[in-house]
């Protein structure tokens, strides 16, 4: 018994380990989202960090504020949308290999 459980610390710290690597990954990829043909760009993370937000300065001279408030929540929204896209795949990518190198072990509960 001391052996099974052995083996599923190990894979427990690995899945922590490759939850790191994933978030890791996630905050060095860019995502973006526009509004109004690009006049209003925001770019954010995988990790939904927001990291830039840009306004075209012609636009910003002609805007009011509400416009422009409407058009940073619908480019805000676009990038996260898209970060969480990019985070679900990476997490099930890495669930996936992480439950095929688990191998026989779910036969442990069983027995």
């Amino acid at each position: 018994m001391k052996f099974k459980k052995n083996i599923m610390f190990d894979k427990l710290f690995e899945a922590q380990q490759k939850a790191q690597e994933i978030k890791s990954r996630l905050d060095h990829i860019s995502v973006s989202g526009e509004a109004e043909g690009g006049k209003v760009r925001v770019v954010s993370t995988a990790n939904k960090e927001i990291k830039e937000i840009q306004i075209d300065p012609e636009f910003f001279k002609d805007a009011d504020k509400e416009e422009i408030e409407e058009l940073l929540v619908v480019a805000l929204n676009k990038a996260l949308v898209q970060a969480e896209n990019i985070s679900q795949t990476e997490m099930q990518a890495a669930s996936q290999d992480l439950l095929g190198g688990l191998g026989g072990l779910g036969n442990l509960f069983g027995k």
